[in-house]
């Protein structure tokens, strides 16, 4: 049983690290850690435990923690502890992607006079005007690229944190699942065992 839970709280957590270890290092960290940490799931669910829904459950999960965490944890780490600094959206755009479709691209000024393009994984998904007045929160160590808000209000939003709360448990829900599953079959088969050695012994 301990070793199940350990698995099913590791391989989540580890998902979480990589996303938010991503945001400094680059998405390409986080994509190899998330992929990393489904496979996991799956061989461990699917392939040791034998629990093929457990497994799908686990991995569908996985996938969508690794997709939803990052920009939450963004969110709420520059939130929770950035700097507030006044900007003001100089221009709005949108862009091709590379592998088509357009993003939204907001450039911005602040009070010390620094001119950033961001993006829609930093909160900019067309909602701002030019000449509006935001804010920017800003990482104290430099690390991160700012978060833009039409205000200097440092709540969170609730449907990305209940999305990530959701699958995070959803993970740890479904590889539990499949670690009790399994210690459970493992002891009916050795319940049958155990009662085809008695009646074989009676026969003799």
């Amino acid at each position: 049983m301990l070793n199940s839970l350990l698995w099913a709280l590791l391989v989540p957590l580890l998902t979480v690290a990589g996303t938010f270890l991503g945001l400094y290092a680059g998405v390409w960290l986080s994509v190899v850690v998330i992929m990393g940490a489904a496979a996991t799931a799956g061989i461990v669910a699917g392939g040791v435990w034998h629990r093929a829904g457990a497994a799908l459950l686990a991995v569908a999960a996985v996938m969508g923690l690794g997709f939803f965490s990052g920009p939450t944890l963004h969110e709420a780490y520059l939130k929770r502890f950035g700097d507030r600094v006044d900007a003001l959206v100089v221009d709005t755009a949108e862009r091709e992607r590379v592998r088509g479709g357009d993003r939204d691209v907001c450039r911005v000024v602040d009070t010390s006079g620094e001119v950033r393009d961001l993006g829609e994984r930093h909160n900019c998904y067309g909602q701002f005007e030019p000449r509006q007045h935001v804010v920017l929160f800003k990482d104290p160590g430099g690390g991160l690229d700012p978060w833009i808000e039409a205000s200097g209000d440092r709540g969170l939003d609730v449907v990305s944190l209940s999305w990530t709360g959701g699958l995070f448990a959803g993970a740890v829900g479904a590889l539990a699942y499949g670690g009790v599953r399994r210690r459970s079959d493992a002891e009916r088969e050795a319940v049958k065992r155990r009662a085809y050695a008695r009646a074989r012994g009676v026969r003799g």
